[in-house]
């Protein structure tokens, strides 16, 4: 369900550009992003940070491309998403010693300490790529294929991306306690 929330911009604006312009899809980017936040602030009461940050920047290089008419700045979103985020993981983990990788997935895996450097400069990589992948689409091949690239290549690489990480660190991985249920169900 997480999958289908995050993707959900990026659903309605390819369904837009489907059926209108890059222009129309990139109000319908902008709206659905801005209902997404306020639904997560009524119902959750709080707004994750990944998602105020998409927020801010589809506002603003949305904004700016509906203003002037230049498709553009909706082009670099993906991309400055992309590099902002890997500046966060090296600025916190250089100058702040915070892996936010490992705060994030601290839960699910229990690897050694330099295992999850590894994993930290991994997404930072990995995201770099992904900006630079995605100027090359937006450049160098037709908006449709950009648009298409932007749903179905990027999810499907971010899929491989995450799989390839989940077998290579599988023997790391922390079982899940037994629910009270479960402990229920044996007495």
């Amino acid at each position: 369900m997480k999958v289908f929330f995050d993707l959900f911009p990026v659903i309605l604006f390819f369904i837009g550009f489907k059926l209108y312009d890059i222009f129309i899809a990139t109000g319908i980017a902008i709206g659905a992003t801005i209902a997404l936040i306020i639904y997560s602030k009524i119902r959750h009461g709080k707004v994750e940070k990944m998602l105020m940050v998409n927020g801010i920047i589809i506002s603003v290089l949305g904004g700016i491309t509906l203003l002037l008419h230049d498709k553009t700045f909706i082009m670099w979103k993906p991309t400055v998403l992309y590099w902002l985020l890997a500046a966060v993981l090296i600025i916190s983990n250089v100058f702040f010693k915070k892996n936010l990788i490992q705060q994030m997935m601290g839960k699910m895996l229990n690897p050694p300490a330099p295992t999850w450097t590894t994993l930290n400069m991994a997404w930072v990589a990995f995201l770099v790529v992904m900006g630079f992948l995605n100027l090359y689409i937006a450049y160098n091949f037709s908006e449709d294929t950009w648009v298409n690239f932007k749903l179905f290549g990027v999810t499907s690489i971010m899929f491989v991306f995450m799989m390839a990480q989940v077998l290579i660190l599988k023997d790391y991985l922390i079982e899940p306690s037994e629910t009270t249920e479960d402990t229920q169900k044996d007495a």
